[in-house]
């Protein structure tokens, strides 16, 4: 079943290192989706976003950053989604909306593949570019 639901960068962190900073409604649904065997989607561009923070320290993780993403990796409940040519055009349309790049290709994967975005991101909630679980 394909996923109905994009998480952001810092939904995947939250999600694996401190389940309590996730509002109750988005936990409802990352463990109603694991529940039901259906996949969250992550877009390839979180992987970077979250590298970059991880290796500037921005945030503490009890792993490093390679037992942090074979952790990801072999997890089912997560499904990687690829930045893709349409992905691109679609980065290119939000952006006079959104200005961080990270913003904008999640946002950009979320609208391409037609899935709600899991986030606590209030400059992606104002935009209304995307449905969002807040």
């Amino acid at each position: 079943m394909p996923p109905q639901f994009l998480a952001d960068t810092h939904i995947v962190l939250h999600w694996r290192n401190n389940p309590r900073k996730l509002s109750k409604e988005q936990l409802r649904i990352l463990r109603a989706e694991v529940h039901h065997e259906r996949p969250v989607a992550v877009s390839a561009f979180s992987l970077i976003e979250l590298a970059i923070l991880m290796s500037e320290r921005r945030v503490l993780t009890k792993d490093t950053p390679e037992q942090f993403f074979a952790e990801l990796e072999s997890n089912a409940a997560f499904q990687i989604l690829p930045i893709t040519f349409q992905i691109a055009a679609e980065f290119a349309s939000v952006g006079h909306h959104l200005r961080d790049p990270a913003d904008r290709a999640i946002v950009a994967t979320a609208r391409v593949h037609r899935l709600r975005l899991i986030t606590s991101d209030q400059r992606i909630m104002d935009s209304k570019l995307v449905p969002v679980i807040a």
